[in-house]
């Protein structure tokens, strides 16, 4: 396992190494950064003295390499817009943005598991075709459209709860200030929650359902069926522990896809995520901030699966040692 463990961490290091290149090598795509800096009303002399001062004529190897050796310091550049280290803001911004996929990821374990299993138990029943059809609807509304809907009928209408930031929130340490704290900030993290939710649960419902289904069929469970287990005890120890493992799979990649999604949802709420600021960024091109948030995107999807691959072990013991073996 440990051999295993090494392996997918320099798997994850080359992964970072080819991201931050990509990332870098966009910023050229983005706009002039000295029009940030300077402005306009700047010489064309002065302007090439800066650029010279700057190593914006060094080669690309030469400017990745300082931004490599400065990156790995923790050092990701210094915000146009902001004035302050590109990696200061997004930590910032962070705790907005993981609250929001917490919130989503918990909405969706809580409603996906009992729904999943219980139209794999019974297929033909009323309610799990009505679950079925909801969730083909709920796979083709995007999530700009479900948020807009939400804030006109639970904020216009009913006034129910907030459509825009997050409330009242406290600070934990340092930088994470949190939402599930007070009242108010539950209310105003609610419905970003269920509209980002809204993009994975169908697809998770659909998911523990098929494979709960094809488990059920296995020998195995037959044989426990034969041996006169009630049913709970099959149904959920047996059958539903052997199905989360594709799910583990799928969930893992998908929370750090909810991270990117949370740009749409963060925009329509203006939500003062991580999100929100890249729009933000990209309208004013700050390029070092543009980077910075694609790195930092990237390391969470790395760290994300990484972190799935090791729980492997833990649901499936039989994986553990296919890979020790390896």
């Amino acid at each position: 396992m440990f051999a295993y463990l090494v392996k997918r961490i320099f798997q994850a290091a080359a992964v970072m190494f080819v991201i931050s290149i990509i990332s870098f090598a966009i910023q050229d795509n983005l706009g002039d950064p000295l029009r940030e800096l300077v402005g306009q009303s700047v010489s064309e002399e002065t302007r090439n003295e800066l650029r010279e001062e700057m190593g914006l004529n060094d080669s690309f190897i030469v400017q990745y390499t300082r931004f490599a050796k400065k990156a790995l310091q923790g050092d990701l550049g210094t915000s146009y817009f902001f004035k302050e280290p590109a990696l200061t803001v997004i930590l910032k911004k962070l705790p907005a943005t993981l609250e929001l996929v917490l919130g989503a990821s918990i909405i969706i374990i809580g409603f996906s598991i009992p729904l999943g299993v219980y139209t794999a138990i019974k297929p033909n029943a009323i309610l799990s075709k009505a679950i079925m059809g909801l969730s083909i609807v709920g796979i083709s509304i995007p999530v700009f459209l479900t948020a807009i809907l939400m804030i006109y009928f639970f904020a216009v209408e009913l006034r129910m709860l907030p459509s825009y930031g997050r409330g009242d929130v406290i600070e934990v340490f340092g930088y994470w200030k949190t939402n599930f704290a007070t009242w108010d900030g539950f209310k105003h993290i609610l419905m970003p929650s269920i509209a980002l939710a809204s993009i994975m649960l169908p697809l998770f419902i659909r998911l523990i359902r098929s494979e709960m289904m094809e488990t059920l069929q296995s020998d195995y469970v037959r044989y426990a069926w034969a041996k006169g287990l009630k049913a709970k005890r099959i149904w959920f120890l047996h059958a539903l522990k052997n199905t989360m493992l594709p799910v583990i799979t799928v969930g893992g990649v998908q929370i750090g896809t909810m991270v990117a999604y949370t740009i749409l949802t963060e925009t329509v709420f203006q939500w003062p995520g991580m999100g929100f600021m890249f729009l933000e960024a990209v309208n004013r091109v700050d390029t070092p901030l543009i980077v910075a948030y694609l790195i930092i995107v990237g390391f969470i999807f790395v760290v994300t699966n990484t972190l799935v691959d090791l729980l492997y072990g833990l649901v499936n013991p039989t994986v553990k040692l296919a890979r020790m073996g390896a």
